[in-house]
C-alpha cells in the first residue's frame, strides 16, 4: 500500500468533535482475509454499551495489544490520524477487539470516553461485500440524541472519530445472513 498520507472521503464535525471516513486503505483480498480470520475467532457475549444496559451484552472478541503492531492495518490506522493531529501529542492504542452483530441483536448508544478525554476510536469494517439493504450502519448522535451522521459498512472502510461522540452500531436487517464485523482500535493521547 502507498506511504502517502491517506485522505478521508468525508469528514464531519459533530458538536465540534471530528468524524473521518476512509475507503481504499486495503485491497479487497486483504479485507477478505481479515473477514475469513474473524469467522474463525472466538466471540464471547461480554461487551456492554453502558452500565445501565449491562443486561444486554453483545458479541466481542478481544485482540492482544502485543499483536496489534504486526497487523498491516495498524500503521494504516496511525497514518489516517492526520486530521486529528495535535502539537506535542501522539496516539497510542490501549485496546483492540472485534464486535460481531447479527439480525436480532440489540446495540445501544454510547460513548467510548468522557468528554474532553481526547481519545479516538478507529473502526474497520470487515466484510466480503455489503448490500445497502442489509443495514448495519454506525449512527452518530448529537447531545440531544438526534442522529446527525451515518457510516455504512463497506469492505475495508475505516471510520475514525472522537470517542466522546455518542454512537451506536446498528445490527443487520432481517434479510442479511452475513455477520457485521467491526474491528475497533481505541487510542489515547500521549505527550511526545
Amino acid at each position: 500500500m502507498s506511504t502517502v498520507t491517506p485522505q478521508p472521503i468525508r469528514t464531519q464535525r459533530i458538536e465540534n468533535r471530528l468524524l473521518a471516513v476512509y475507503d481504499g486503505l486495503m485491497s479487497a483480498a486483504e479485507c477478505q482475509q481479515y473477514f475469513q480470520a474473524l469467522a474463525q475467532s472466538p466471540f464471547v457475549r461480554s461487551e456492554i454499551a453502558r452500565p445501565d444496559t449491562a443486561d444486554y451484552k453483545h458479541w466481542a472478541s478481544e485482540f492482544p495489544l502485543s499483536n496489534l503492531a504486526h497487523l498491516p492495518i495498524y500503521p494504516r490506522t496511525l497514518a489516517a490520524l492526520g486530521p486529528f493531529a495535535r502539537p506535542g501529542i501522539r496516539f497510542q492504542a490501549y485496546r483492540a477487539y472485534t464486535n460481531h452483530a447479527a439480525y436480532g441483536d440489540m446495540l445501544y448508544t454510547h460513548t467510548d470516553c468522557l468528554p474532553g478525554a481526547g481519545e479516538l476510536t478507529a473502526l474497520w469494517y470487515f466484510c466480503e461485500r455489503w448490500d445497502t439493504e442489509w443495514g448495519g450502519e454506525t449512527m452518530f448522535y448529537d447531545e440531544s440524541g438526534d442522529a446527525v451522521a451515518c457510516v455504512s459498512p463497506r469492505p475495508g472502510r475505516l471510520a475514525i472519530f472522537d470517542g466522546a461522540i455518542r454512537h451506536a452500531g446498528r445490527p443487520p436487517n432481517r434479510i442479511c445472513y452475513a455477520p457485521r464485523y467491526t474491528f475497533a482500535i481505541k487510542l489515547e493521547p500521549k505527550p511526545i
